[in-house]
């Protein structure tokens, strides 16, 4: 008898330290690629040098070269902070984590008010064009997003910030998801207790349910057309701001179980959209923006809202295999560092008349599950199978179904 216990432990603990050595291995990954998204930007920031060495790429087909080589600068530095916001917030983790975030705290401070700063040499344009709107929202959002972070600004930045966020008012959204963007920003307001337009945000909840076009899809203004705005900016932002007005006043509440049951099917669609090698349907503008595909399933997982249909092992697997197959390709950095443009590698035929380097950190938003602890399921439970590595290798998958 003592020797069969010693056989079945001889062949189950190999399996358990290699189990838990796997679910280690994902988080460091994770923690990996965040560094080298996030360490061009916020360190050349926070050093007042991001507009002296980030490179100046765009789109071959760029639509206007001079407002666009502006803009940049805040495209890379909003959209980074939006990904990386819930992991800055964050506390506790090994020493190293710790110690990694500690650092990029440190950074984000300095680059946030170097970015505001007027006398400084990256101050950013919050009102030139139309493009800053949107960007502002992606900073505003890893506000809404990072409690922390702003609550250790000091006075002077966070009045230079509520400044900069206050000049897009005057920026005309496009009638698409753009109006999302001011509805983030009075969010952001409304959150810190600065005086906020409701109205801007009714107009976003009123609009996207006329714009709701059923089974857990959105059309991105009056045409629908089949691209992954559903997932870069429409659900978040959806999602986050319901989340975040809901406690501060009941306005809204006869949107918040829609935008639920239409977040969480849309979580399901998202799964079964990853095939089994970790790619994904190459379809719509922006594609370019690589691992944001999955903006939406990644959010879904971090607010820890996941629908019964998924469970977080499968998510954080799926998550996983998009990362490593958008970011294998050898060219897919430049040599000191910077994204190119491209989904696989250097591709710059599929950029559209907007994309600059800066567009491109929109990927970050694949990493937003960092905030969640490594005790956290999503971190701590074995590898799991999604939907697409089930059906194609012949194991029992349950049928799909829409919503209305």
């Amino acid at each position: 008898m003592f020797k069969k216990i010693l056989l079945v432990w001889a062949f189950v603990l190999p399996f358990g330290v290699e189990a838990q050595q796997k679910i280690s291995d994902d988080r460091a990954f994770w923690l990996q690629h965040l560094d080298k998204l996030a360490k061009p930007i916020l360190r050349s920031l926070a050093n007042d040098s991001l507009k002296i060495v980030m490179p100046k790429t765009m789109s071959k087909f760029i639509d206007n070269p001079n407002t666009r080589k502006e803009v940049a600068y805040l495209e890379a530095f909003g959209r980074l902070m939006c990904g990386i916001s819930p992991w800055l917030n964050l506390e506790g983790g090994s020493a190293k984590e710790v110690a990694l975030r500690n650092q990029y705290r440190n950074y984000a401070l300095k680059a946030v008010a170097n970015a505001v700063n007027p006398n400084a040499k990256d101050y950013m344009s919050f009102e030139k064009g139309g493009q800053p709107l949107v960007d502002a929202s992606f900073l505003a959002l890893a506000f809404v997003r990072c409690p922390w972070l702003w609550e250790h600004l000091d006075t002077q930045t966070k009045d230079q910030v509520v400044k900069a966020f206050l000049a897009t008012r005057n920026i005309r959204a496009g009638f698409s998801n753009w109006i999302l963007f001011s509805g983030m920003i009075e969010t952001f307001f409304c959150k810190y207790g600065y005086p906020w337009d409701s109205m801007r945000i009714e107009y976003c909840f009123r609009q996207f349910e006329q714009w709701y076009v059923g089974d857990g899809v959105y059309s991105d203004g009056p045409p629908y057309h089949w691209d992954y705005y559903n997932s870069y900016v429409i659900h978040p932002y959806l999602a986050n701001m319901v989340k975040e007005l809901s406690p501060k006043t009941g306005a809204f509440n006869w949107t918040a179980e829609k935008i639920r049951v239409r977040n969480e099917r849309f979580a399901v669609i998202q799964e079964r959209l990853v095939n089994s090698d970790g790619s994904f349907p190459v379809t719509g503008r922006s594609i370019v923006y690589r691992g944001a595909a999955f903006h939406h399933l990644a959010d879904i997982a971090w607010r820890k809202a996941l629908p019964k249909e998924l469970s977080p092992a499968q998510v954080r697997s799926a998550l996983t295999a998009i990362i490593k197959k958008t970011t294998e390709s050898p060219s897919t950095f430049t040599s000191d560092g910077w994204l190119t443009i491209g989904l696989y590698g250097s591709q710059p035929d599929l950029a559209d008349v907007y994309i600059t380097t800066g567009s491109l950190y929109l990927c970050a938003n694949i990493l937003l599950p960092l905030g969640l602890p490594e005790t956290d399921e999503f971190w701590s439970s074995p590898a799991t199978k999604w939907t697409s590595q089930k059906v194609w290798s012949g194991e029992a998958v349950l049928a799909d179904h829409a919503i209305e």
